[in-house]
């Protein structure tokens, strides 16, 4: 006699094909023999081939059993959704606050607006959130989720769409509260910011932008807008010329109060939602991209350049030493010519300071480079970033190349060395390699500035 035992689901399928009878309605079936063959224990490609080897005739014998018996015969074989732990929450300032009717290819609907800590994250029709709804529900069996709002067969009222518009917002925060839905692919998948397929660059969204007079601004730009759209969108806002405007640009606030020059292929908006718990107000910061201290600049540049040399100052990148008091005396805006001109003589002045990282020519520790116009420094640090007093410098004429490697999160530099030694190549382990090729690049670049065989 063939015995097997069918899971749940392949017992409510059977149930859902048919009833067997009043005594079967309310429990799970079970095929328990046929064609006089045992296979307790077998695989399900054993039994698939014995039942093919039966000929045209499989007789079965189906008996009734309780779910409680039936996870006794044979348990559920993926039992991943009971171990996912759905207690540990999380508070996401989530929200849909408004939503707008878009028009696209000769359809008209209606977009609900996600945001993040006010900051716009997407636009999705309520479709997308049914269908997230359903995902969810199938990823994450063991959770009960809330009520999605329901769908209605006419054209909505402004108070019928405002009504959903607050379901779904409470749909998000229920949902995103807890860790593991919120931190899921499904679920990041649907925030995810992404362009139309036919080149749309969405929907206009405000940017606030750090400025280094510690000025916020805040700047409407499309949503796909490009770094160079918003830097120009800065600099028209704050009414900075075209000449000054060479000497800064568009950095995004990470890790150690370091701030990145970012890159011309990236949308400094998912910067802006994606970093929401960064800094307080906002990731996007307008530095200066100027190694060349002697350069002559415009009142407002030289504004900007020294609020920033007063942040670099407090943060120890530059060393102030025994005239830190003097600064402190001239650290106001209308004694800014004094304050710069005392600021210069200081070692680190105009320098780029980078977080420290892995070095392949230091075995044990870590150094912490620096950019300026008169050297390349590495200075000698723990693993822990706390500095030691070793510091090597590489003057720019001995510096002859330098690349990255992208395999291998690197940026390396190749430099000449004395008594006629081949030059030798040194490599530096740090994910910010692409800004320090962009360092060298510019300190190259201004050094043709002032040539005058350019």
């Amino acid at each position: 006699m063939l015995t097997c035992y069918v899971t749940a689901v392949q017992c409510e399928w059977m149930e859902n094909r048919g009833r067997r009878g009043p005594n079967l309605d309310s429990r799970f079936k079970a095929i328990t023999a046929g064609n006089n063959v045992n296979v307790e224990g077998a695989t399900h490609k054993q039994v698939v081939d014995l039942i093919k080897s039966g000929g045209d005739v499989l007789t079965l014998t189906v008996i009734s059993v309780t779910p409680q018996e039936a996870e006794k015969l044979e348990p559920f074989e993926d039992l991943s959704y009971a171990s996912v732990d759905y207690s540990e929450k999380r508070s996401l300032p989530i929200s849909v606050p408004d939503y707008h009717v878009r028009e696209r290819k000769h359809e008209r609907y209606v977009v609900f607006n996600v945001h993040m800590a006010g900051r716009h994250l997407c636009s999705r029709r309520y479709r997308e959130f049914a269908a997230l709804h359903m995902a969810l529900k199938k990823e994450f069996i063991g959770f009960n989720f809330p009520k999605l709002p329901g769908k209605w067969p006419f054209q909505l009222s402004e108070l019928q769409l405002d009504a959903r518009r607050r379901g779904l917002e409470q749909y998000l925060e229920k949902v995103c509260a807890v860790r593991v839905i919120a931190e899921s692919d499904i679920m990041q998948e649907f925030l995810a910011d992404r362009l139309e397929e036919d080149g749309d660059q969405g929907p206009a969204v405000d940017l606030k932008v750090l400025l280094p007079d510690r000025e916020v601004v805040t700047i409407t730009v499309a949503k796909a807008a490009s770094v160079s759209d918003v830097y120009d969108a800065v600099c028209s806002r704050v009414g900075l010329d075209a000449e000054t405007a060479k000497y800064f640009y568009l950095f995004e606030i990470v890790e150690y109060n370091f701030e990145r020059k970012l890159q011309p292929h990236e949308h400094p908006h998912t910067l802006y939602v994606q970093n929401y718990s960064t800094a307080s107000v906002t990731c996007l910061a307008i530095r200066r991209w100027l190694f060349n201290v002697n350069r002559p600049l415009s009142e407002q540049a030289l504004t900007w350049t020294f609020w920033q040399t007063v942040d670099e100052v407090n943060r120890g990148h530059i060393s102030a030493g025994e005239r830190l008091y003097q600064l402190k005396a001239l650290q106001d805006a209308s004694r800014k010519h004094e304050y710069l001109k005392l600021a210069k003589e200081l070692s680190g002045y105009g320098d780029i300071v980078f977080p420290h990282c892995a070095c392949d020519s230091r075995k044990e520790g870590h150094v912490v480079p620096a950019v300026g116009t008169p050297a390349f420094k590495l200075h000698a640090a723990k693993e822990d970033g706390t500095l030691e007093s070793q510091v090597v410098e590489f003057h720019w004429n001995t510096i002859t190349r330098w690349e990255v490697d992208e395999e291998g999160m690197a940026f390396c530099f190749q430099y000449t060395r004395q008594d006629n030694r081949p030059p030798r190549w040194l490599k530096l382990f740090t994910p910010y390699y692409t800004f320090l090729s962009d360092c060298f690049d510019r300190i190259a670049e201004e050094a043709k500035w002032d040539d005058p065989g350019e």
